[in-house]
């Protein structure tokens, strides 16, 4: 679909007066492999803390050496150039080197989600046409209940299983928060699954390195991450050597990336922000990744402190816990240079705080899966509070009225969209989703975000709502449409709608309108709740149920969601 209305040139420029002047405008990204940027950190900096957890420290010599005997163990069990392989853990030095071990092959990472259950893990089997999962002994019972409710062509052939405890010490538990000792530190047997071959992540480790040379081109395939929309399954969005690898550079460029730096990675590295602003940028530059499991607010004061962390990538609502932390006058924050993030918007009053008591200019910035992170960033001497940014290193965007996908003027509120060579391919074996994602501007491709904004008189966006249904709860999407479907699996529910509520802490949280079969009347909300906590995501599933009589139809028999939606509102 083209559009030919002329941009307003002032307002596609006028964010370069606020833009950092270190930094360039665009750039001619790598046109390597992304395996070469940690081999190029190895061979520089051998030496060099690259992965630390508890406490554990992996150089840069030793991460290369482990993905590589992943790699050789990996194809002497038939995984070959282009084949999609599932990854699926919690952040631990496994993942990186996993993510790197299948980088390496030419193979292309397909990023899961360690919350999923296994109704919800059986698409991420069949959808890629995956063979090959690793995952942590934690989640591999998931992982073996979903490829074993598929047809036998469709099934994993396998699975390699790693422990939290592959990566740790004898004096781990010293800094662990007690809650966690059997999360991490218990040895769970790997479960069987029917058909496929289960393998052990200390075998893998005694593997001899024997591999051929890289062939990946930018052009290739390297990741495949999945992002749901507002009806059917989740997507996957195509993202080759060259989109990755420019974000992973630019995002270095624009945090002030060194090897010296110290990052604190606790976003989740299944996510495409921890994945390419946080561990893709840091490795790149050969500093070293601090990695915390999963959030814990005086775990990370005390790594921030103890490591001497210099960048910070969050989401709000971390930073907001840690500033109310009962012990957080012992922690010391003095050595951040660098601390930001998205998700959800930084209130201001926790905004002020951080610059007032620690000279932290705390800096939003906005993408989606399909962008590889950034597309939009506020200039870290130059932000603004509860505002997206200014397009990226490289990027344009403007805002479009959806309907007649005229270009706006400064002020008018339209959905944003966005070009640069961060954009995604399209979605994988969707092409009609595909192409309804671009849009040509001025001869131009430009991906539609789907989010309401505008754009102020100096170049920076703002996000004013949404044109597809989603909820975001603590930086989490949630598709409702993909939740309903999960429910619908339910004995009890005839229909289901799912809408927003709004949570102090959270932002949004998911609520669930019920009609009950008229044979399950007795159900609870409490079964309903314990269900659905079993059977999908912790983030996705809802926090709280109405039971009604009828869900509001239109003439045409669609579910009026929006007026439920103003109704809680």
């Amino acid at each position: 679909m083209t559009n030919s209305a002329v941009s307003a040139p002032a307002a596609h420029s006028a964010h370069y007066a606020f833009w950092p002047k270190r930094v360039p405008r665009s750039i001619s990204a790598p046109v390597t492999s992304l395996w070469r940027n940690i081999a190029i950190s190895a061979e520089r900096f051998p030496d060099k803390p690259a992965l630390v957890f508890f406490d554990t420290t992996i150089s840069y010599a030793q991460m290369q050496l482990q993905a590589e005997k992943l790699a050789s163990y990996m194809q002497r069990h038939g995984v070959k150039r282009g084949d999609r392989v599932v990854l699926c853990m919690q952040n631990c030095p496994q993942l990186v080197i996993a993510h790197f071990a299948i980088l390496r092959l030419d193979a292309v990472v397909v990023p899961v989600n360690p919350m999923n259950r296994a109704e919800e893990l059986k698409h991420y089997i069949t959808d890629p046409d995956a063979k090959f999962a690793i995952t942590t002994a934690d989640l591999a019972p998931q992982w073996a209940a979903a490829s074993d409710a598929l047809e036998p062509a469709l099934r994993l052939q396998h699975v390699l299983v790693t422990h939290f405890a592959d990566s740790f010490g004898e004096h781990a538990k010293a800094d662990m928060p007690p809650a966690w000792h059997d999360w991490l530190l218990s040895r769970h047997a790997a479960p069987a699954v029917q058909g496929a071959q289960v393998h052990n992540w200390q075998t893998a480790m005694l593997e001899a390195v024997n591999l051929g040379p890289v062939q990946a081109q930018p052009g290739d395939m390297a990741i495949l991450p999945y992002t749901s929309g507002t009806t059917g399954l989740p997507k996957g969005c195509m993202h080759t050597h060259a989109s990755i690898m420019h974000n992973t550079v630019a995002g270095g460029l624009w945090g002030g990336n060194s090897a010296e730096n110290r990052t604190l990675c606790v976003v989740p590295m299944f996510h495409i922000t921890g994945m390419v602003s946080v561990m893709h940028s840091t490795l790149c530059a050969g500093a070293a990744l601090i990695i915390l499991p999963r959030w814990d607010r005086d775990l990370a004061g005390r790594m921030i402190s103890r490591h001497k962390v210099t960048h910070w990538t969050n989401i709000p609502t971390m930073v907001i816990d840690l500033l109310a932390s009962p012990s957080f006058e012992q922690y010391d924050l003095s050595s951040l240079m660098y601390i930001g993030g998205g998700g959800a918007a930084m209130p201001q009053a926790v905004a002020q705080r951080l610059w007032e008591q620690f000279g932290l200019r705390y800096s939003e910035g906005y993408g989606l899966t399909e962008t590889a992170a950034p597309s939009h960033a506020n200039p870290p001497d130059s932000t603004k509070q509860q505002c997206l940014g200014v397009p990226f290193i490289s990027a344009q965007a403007r805002v479009i009225d959806p309907n007649t996908l005229a270009v706006l003027p400064v002020g008018e509120v339209g959905e944003i969209v966005m070009h640069g060579p961060m954009n995604f391919q399209g979605y994988w074996k969707n092409p009609e989703a595909t192409a309804k994602a671009f849009i040509q501007i001025d001869g131009l491709k430009f991906f539609r975000s789907g989010d309401l904004g505008r754009v102020d008189e100096d170049g920076y966006y703002f996000l004013t709502d949404r044109l597809k249904r989603m909820i975001n709860a603590s930086g989490f999407k949630v598709w409702p449409a993909e939740v309903e479907a999960l429910m619908f699996k339910h004995p009890a529910i005839a229909e289901a709608c799912i809408i927003s509520t709004k949570d102090a802490y959270r932002g949004e949280s998911v609520k669930a309108v019920v009609v009950l079969r008229h044979t399950h009347t007795a159900t609870t909300e409490q079964e309903i709740l314990d269900w659905c906590r079993e059977n999908m995501a912790v983030y996705k599933a809802p926090r709280s149920v109405q039971f009604v009589a009828a869900l509001p139809k239109s003439g045409s028999g669609k579910v009026m969601w929006r007026a439920l939606q103003e109704a809680e509102a």
